[in-house]
């Protein structure tokens, strides 16, 4: 039988526990956006996830087809249900119609994660990809999926957005069926899951990194607030808020919340996932610093939060920044590693002397007795791939909706155009390309990674070369975009099959540009501070002397940083000490 779309990534962002922190995600509404798109930021990470491009084309079903559900991280397959008469192409997270869907797991109470279902997250998220147009047919599919097979992993929150509109929706399972001391199933339990989406107001941004984010929500007023009962209500204009009728109920049911609870005063996060201070440290963190960054005076007062410090202090669900985002604003929130914060990554010990903000897990260690943490960081070494998409209303869902995609680290990486209506993917990010054991030199992935693992080692000299060469390429791409947008939108109304071949071939173009541009970096970078030192050069070519065989000109051997040097004295100075020197 035919691979099923993104069968086996293995554990690419579940926790096998709630405390390894995997992906974030980032939201913007259209009306946060200097273009009006609305957009959403992924990043997948996992220490075993292979980055590359899935593809999923449209196909039509013959009656009586089924489905064969096959569970993300496991490649187990957990049953099948009846498939629909015709379902849209995927390029990664996003489908033909720009809509596309994030997540995030935070994992919540465990005893919830063992569930008689039969809809896995990452199934739960192409298997709607595949049959919703729009971000509230998206949550319509999802609700009525959760509700007929049921729900089996670990809780989790997405990120559903399409061009005019963008949800936050999270959602756990019930767990194991309840039963009384007869044997019968106690009333208030039945399968499927307990969630909440809601909108986020327009103008706004949000996010989340693993932490359940939504507290407390309207209640059904039938206006702007509905539960999945009444779910074909979701299309009327001013719903804001969608939820599972028993969201509340089976929170007391199972003593979640008080049973005599103020219904209004409910909180989904304390009741399914309260925060701790790894859940603040390691998870909301991520989401302060990228809400600061858009507005440092709203948000400098929840650093406390985001530290674990006072977990009083919450921030809210979202926030309008103070400017309007450009797609390179976000890009930009993507490869942050606290910088400028109490918990700046660049400035401890553990960055060397060349301020590396990477820290090698495990994240929590013990010093004779007492226990410590590294920083878990937004970007971070071991992301397979990461992406912002870009929903752009008035145009041709083919052309409007673009995959900003890339892989390895974001930080240094580079995001490459993929166009959402685009029939193939670029051979340099196809499936089977590589994999995390199997070196490939066409791979993107590895193209990418060659030059990560080398910068690591001179950071803060090395990142100048790589940064440089992003915003090249990147505004490079978001100017020729820009260019084409009559073109492309006239095209689309005489001849749909013309523009989809010539954007499929930009975004192969996209990827081979890119990838040998990245060939060359890390040849530059290894020649230019080979064995520690530092080359010479004048206008791109390194300085050579001449003589009969040319060599290069002494390079330079810039010394450590004056912090560098104390620690050394202070580890050490005795034992090393010039005291003919002296």
């Amino acid at each position: 039988m035919k691979k099923v779309f993104l069968t086996v990534i293995l554990v690419c962002c579940v926790m096998l526990s709630p405390r390894l922190y995997a992906c974030t995600n980032f939201i913007i509404t259209k009306g946060a956006s200097s273009t009006g798109s609305c957009m959403v930021t992924y990043a997948a990470d996992s220490h075993t996830l292979y980055g590359e491009l899935y593809f999923q084309p449209a196909a039509d079903h013959p009656a009586g087809s089924f489905r064969e559900v096959i569970e993300w991280d496991s490649g187990k397959r957990l049953g099948q249900i009846p498939e629909v008469a015709h379902t849209y192409s995927v390029i990664g997270n996003m489908n033909e119609h720009q809509l596309v869907i994030g997540e995030t797991t935070y994992g919540g109470r465990s005893e919830l994660w063992k569930t008689p279902g039969l809809i896995d997250y990452g199934s739960l998220i192409y298997i709607t990809l595949q049959r919703a147009k729009t971000a509230r047919e998206a949550i319509k599919v999802i609700s009525e999926l959760l509700d007929a097979y049921g729900y089996c992993s670990e809780g989790e929150s997405f990120s559903i957005a399409d061009p005019n509109e963008a949800w936050i929706f999270e959602l756990i399972g019930k767990g194991e069926e309840m039963k009384d001391a007869k044997g019968k199933t106690v009333k208030g339990w039945s399968n499927g899951a307990v969630w909440v989406a809601r909108r986020i107001p327009d103008g706004y941004i949000s996010g989340h990194a693993n932490q359940a984010r939504i507290t407390t929500f309207p209640l059904r007023d039938g206006k702007t607030s509905i539960t999945n009962k009444e779910i074909d209500k979701i299309f009327l204009p001013d719903i804001s808020t969608v939820y599972a009728h028993d969201v509340i109920s089976f929170a007391k049911l199972k003593g979640y919340y008080p049973k005599d609870g103020a219904d209004d005063q409910f909180s989904f996060c304390d009741a399914y996932a309260p925060v701790d201070f790894e859940a603040a440290r390691f998870c909301e963190a991520r989401v302060w610093m990228a809400f600061y960054r858009c507005s440092p005076g709203q948000m400098a007062q929840y650093e406390d939060y985001a530290r674990g410090d006072n977990l009083n202090n919450r921030f809210p669900l979202w926030i309008k920044p103070d400017k309007k985002l450009e797609v390179q604003d976000v890009m930009q929130l993507m490869r942050d590693h606290y910088e400028g914060s109490s918990m700046d990554m660049t400035k401890d010990l553990g960055a060397g002397p060349y301020a590396c903000p990477y820290r090698w897990r495990p994240m929590t260690w013990e010093y004779q007795g007492k226990a410590y943490i590294h920083e878990r960081a937004t970007a971070t070494q071991q992301t397979g791939f990461s992406f912002v998409a870009q929903c752009r209303p008035n145009m041709p869902d083919g052309f409007g909706g673009i995959l900003w995609f890339g892989v390895d680290d974001a930080a240094s990486s580079c995001y490459m155009p993929m166009f959402c209506g685009i029939s193939s993917v670029p051979d340099e990010l196809k499936e089977g390309n590589g994999s995390m054991v199997d070196y490939s030199p066409t791979a993107a992935y590895w193209r990418f990674t060659k030059v990560s693992q080398l910068v690591y080692t001179r950071y803060s000299d090395m990142m100048v070369h790589v940064k440089e060469l992003q915003s090249s390429l990147e505004s490079g791409f978001v100017s020729e975009i820009k260019a084409m947008g009559d073109k492309y939108v006239k095209m689309y109304q005489n001849n749909p099959a013309q523009a989809q071949a010539e954007l499929t071939k930009y975004s192969q173009n996209a990827a081979r540009k890119v990838c040998e541009a990245w060939d060359q970096l890390y040849i530059y970078l290894l020649v230019k501070y080979n064995d520690g030192n530092v080359k010479k050069e004048t206008n791109g070519k390194f300085l050579k002397t001449n003589t009969a065989i040319p060599q290069c000109e002494s390079p330079e051997h810039p010394e450590y940083p004056e912090k560098w040097y104390k620690m050394i004295v202070d580890d050490c100075g005795n034992n090393i000490k010039n005291v003919g020197a002296q």
